[in-house]
């Protein structure tokens, strides 16, 4: 049995929506994949908080790597906590001006105007590891679709190598035709690298591909029912 990188037991959290959200028990342990379906945008940003400790539940726990996040109470011992985690978000800004490669450059170094030889390689690599087109490479992210924009969060989310990547409604602007291909990405990449995955979803077809286990939330109860495919 794999160890839970993160657990909620009987949480409620309001989040200024009709309903608090509960989530009466969930555990992701090392190296699973998992998509939850069943929380909206709101829902969701609020469910990546209580995972991340950057806010607490009104009720319940929610340990992470095996401590209560209550008890993360330094700024310095959360950020070192955050780091564990790769995110990928609209809320996590792109440089529209910059190419695929300079923000694939980002979390190597600040100087990427333009990137040493080094840290273009490695901003390759990634691209190459999310599957984008090498011909994107020095595309301007303001000119580039839904599809390879989430590939470029990606190789982001994971370039530092994190134990958990958080998956925040990827498909939102993405086009149908695409959704597929992202999902199957998504996958690949978690599983060569061995990284626990939580995706949270609206779309039933890319949590399919995306995940091995699918999880659909009861917002009454807060209880998550198992799909099967």
């Amino acid at each position: 049995m794999t160890a839970a990188l993160v657990e909620l037991a009987g949480v409620s959290k309001e989040y200024g929506a009709l309903r608090p959200l509960r989530i009466e028990h969930l555990s992701v342990g090392e190296g699973e994949n998992v998509a939850l379906v069943g929380l909206d945008l709101p829902a969701a940003e609020t469910l990546i908080n209580l995972i991340t400790g950057a806010t607490l539940p009104d009720r319940g726990q929610v340990r992470l790597f095996g401590r209560p996040t209550d008890e993360i109470t330094h700024a310095s011992d959360w950020l070192s906590t955050l780091d564990r985690f790769g995110i990928v978000s609209d809320r996590a800004a792109l440089l529209e001006v910059l190419t695929v490669v300079q923000n694939l450059a980002l979390p190597f170094s600040l100087e990427i105007e333009p990137p040493n030889d080094e840290t273009r390689r490695r901003a390759i690599e990634l691209a190459r590891e999310v599957e984008i087109e090498d011909a994107l490479w020095d595309a301007r992210i303001a000119d580039l679709e839904g599809s390879t924009r989430v590939r470029v969060r990606l190789g982001r989310a994971v370039a530092l190598e994190p134990s958990l990547l958080l998956v925040e409604h990827p498909t939102a602007a993405v086009a149908a035709a695409d959704i597929l291909g992202l999902g199957q990405t998504v996958r690949k990449v978690a599983e060569r690298r061995r990284i626990a995955v939580i995706i949270l979803t609206a779309d039933r077809r890319f949590a399919a591909v995306a995940a091995s286990r699918v999880l659909t939330l009861a917002p009454a109860s807060g209880r998550f029912r198992r799909e099967g495919w």
